[in-house]
């Protein structure tokens, strides 16, 4: 993948601080308005239940974040931690014009190096961000250090399809179509070229289950979206 001669967090992160205003925007039009069900259905997968604290890592524009907090409630809290500053201020202004939505917090920091104490949460989400991280296997480590014995690691990211016929096609639009609109929608169609070459290269959701039982999670599991298009892969940091 061309990084335009940067390493990859440099590339990301003024990748998605260029595009953070119509983020939203194209991410309702490229998953025809289905990414809100999607985020509801990782909010179940976590588990997140009143008074529960949860971390969103790579939270992005907060949408996530929100829907977590509708669950947690106020006698709960989520933290959403970003590395983009842009993302964080649309994550920002969203939450404000927002109601009980609980006690959440957004923060900027790295998911390499999350700014937690050990079994500091009751559940992490990461949605649409492991293919962003410039290693994959520390970012998920640090996740699971993060979440409590009996917690839950949940991801909601891009997947691969394998149904012949619609995985040609779906392959076909995200490589020819999404970066026209990015150009479109989003003045920036280098920002979804991206998103397609590194949707191509993450890890399938079978090997993704795997991989979150390498970084110590068990009862892994994938769970298929839009036919597999979108995956819910998810674990259990073991109880001690």
């Amino acid at each position: 993948m061309d990084f335009a001669g940067k390493d990859k967090a440099t590339y990301v992160k003024e990748t998605f601080n260029a595009i953070a205003g119509r983020y939203d925007l194209m991410n309702s039009l490229m998953s025809l308005g289905m990414d809100k069900r999607w985020r509801r259905l990782a909010v179940q997968k976590v588990g997140a239940k009143p008074s529960m604290h949860i971390l969103d890592v790579c939270c992005g524009t907060g949408q996530l974040s929100m829907e977590l907090g509708q669950a947690v409630g106020n006698h709960g809290s989520v933290t959403g931690l970003d590395f983009s500053a842009k993302m964080l201020e649309v994550a920002q202004k969203s939450l404000l014009q927002a109601s009980n939505l609980g006690n959440i917090q957004f923060i900027q920091g790295n998911a390499m190096e999350l700014p937690f104490e050990d079994q500091s949460f009751d559940g992490v989400t990461v949605g649409w961000g492991l293919r962003n991280l410039p290693d994959l296997h520390q970012g998920l480590r640090e996740m699971v250090r993060t979440v409590k014995p009996g917690g839950k690691v949940v991801s909601l990211d891009m997947a691969k399809p394998s149904l012949p016929g619609f995985k040609q096609a779906y392959w076909l639009y995200f490589e020819k179509l999404i970066p026209l609109m990015g150009k479109i929608w989003a003045n920036k169609a280098s920002a979804y070229q991206y998103l397609h070459d590194s949707a191509r290269e993450f890890p399938a959701q079978e090997e993704l289950a795997r991989i979150f039982a390498e970084c110590g999670l068990e009862n892994t599991s994938y769970h298929n979206l839009a036919g597999g298009v979108v995956a819910i892969v998810s674990g259990t940091r073991p109880k001690e």
